[in-house]
């Protein structure tokens, strides 16, 4: 997303971002293969390590701290355009569901989900609805309606 709006801000504008109050979480990558090899040390086996990536940040926020350090102003050097979301965007991420909320132990700056609160029966539903996947999308989303019935989906 950086080097995105470094790219848009080099040419003058606009910032195109696709809500306002559009949430996503940050991490380097380092930050995250370090997560992934302390994971990795951790593991016994089928546990499953969610990576902690703290608070989400507003992507409005970020376009206007990246004009203001290009040594600009938002909304009159630089236009920031709201362009719409896409078909099944959502304004935030959830790492965990309320669920798993109640089950996962901290870990330094990792989540352990409990292999008992696994649906090994969901997996298996998913994984035989995805090896005959149709490539209609509204198609896609009924069959994932049926199978994560709790997911929050938007159209």
């Amino acid at each position: 997303m950086v080097p995105h709006f470094k790219r848009q801000i080099a040419s003058g504008g606009p910032l195109t971002i696709t809500h306002p109050d559009m949430e996503r979480f940050m991490m380097t990558i380092p930050e995250a293969v370090q997560l992934v090899i302390q994971a990795g040390v951790k593991a016994q086996g089928g546990e499953i390590f969610v990576l902690d990536m703290g608070k989400p940040i507003k992507i409005m926020d970020l376009a206007r701290d990246l004009i203001c350090l290009s040594g600009l102003e938002p909304d009159k050097d630089i236009e920031i355009k709201i362009i719409g979301m896409r078909p099944g965007e959502k304004i935030g991420e959830e790492l965990l569901t309320e669920e798993e909320r109640t089950h996962v132990k901290k870990m330094n700056q990792m989540f352990l989900v409990p292999r008992e609160s696994i649906d090994e029966e969901l997996i298996n539903r998913l994984r035989e609805a995805f090896t005959r996947m149709p490539t209609n999308g509204d198609e896609t989303i009924q069959i994932l309606k049926l199978l994560l019935p709790n997911f929050p989906y938007t159209n």
